[in-house]
């Protein structure tokens, strides 16, 4: 029997896709280790190995195979726009990517104005503003906290993911308009869905059953 393997999107994402696969029966007990150096977990009873990623990394490692399944945000896989397939909805890691600025700039959405647009998510922008407002804008990418570029002027809004809207609020700064809703996703490589097809529906089954 092969190896499946799994890549997750570290940090709060990884938590809880742990805690979910061990309600199905799926231990890594070491991944759990704050201290541990390894980069590998291997569940040799199941042939399970899995490995932890950068989210943005996470689609590349399943579209070219090196991992069977990965699980990350929607955000990532709208951004990263790989190949593979999206299975499942675990539902956690809940928020929406929006449009936000301050009160004042929500003119310019209605009426098509060129604008600046900063983004961490420079794809999903570019899609959203391009192919469903069909509105023409100059996108620039930040790495950073977006929030800034409406105060300091360097764009009229931002397009950015929104839990709570604390942040927003803080610095006087709104949802202006609703891109999509975001949550975590479970994907897999579309040569492994036809190999390791009867292993990877019995999980995808399993996770349903508990969601």
């Amino acid at each position: 029997m092969n190896y499946l393997t799994f890549a997750l999107a570290k940090g709060r994402l990884a938590k809880k896709s742990l805690a979910l696969f061990e309600q199905v029966g799926i231990h890594m007990d070491e991944m759990k280790d704050p201290d541990t150096r390894k980069l590998i977990f291997v569940n040799e009873e199941l042939k399970i190995k899995m490995f932890l990623a950068k989210a943005s990394d996470v689609p590349t490692y399943v579209e070219y195979g090196a991992a069977d399944i990965g699980v990350v945000g929607k955000d990532t896989l709208l951004e990263e726009g790989r190949r593979l397939y999206e299975v499942l909805d675990l539902g956690f890691g809940r928020c929406r990517m929006c449009v936000c600025g301050p009160a004042s700039a929500a003119k310019y959405l209605q009426h098509q104005e060129l604008i600046r647009v900063a983004s961490k998510y420079p794809n999903i922008a570019k899609d959203y503003f391009y192919n469903k407002k069909h509105q023409t804008v100059e996108i620039i990418k930040l790495h950073g906290s977006v929030e800034l570029a409406p105060i300091v002027g360097l764009s009229e809004v931002i397009v950015d993911i929104v839990e709570t809207g604390t942040t927003l609020r803080e610095n006087g700064l709104e949802v202006l308009e609703e891109i999509c809703p975001l949550s975590a996703r479970v994907v897999v490589n579309q040569v492994s869905m036809k190999m390791e097809n009867e292993r990877i529906m019995k999980l995808i089954r399993e996770l349903k059953s508990l969601l």
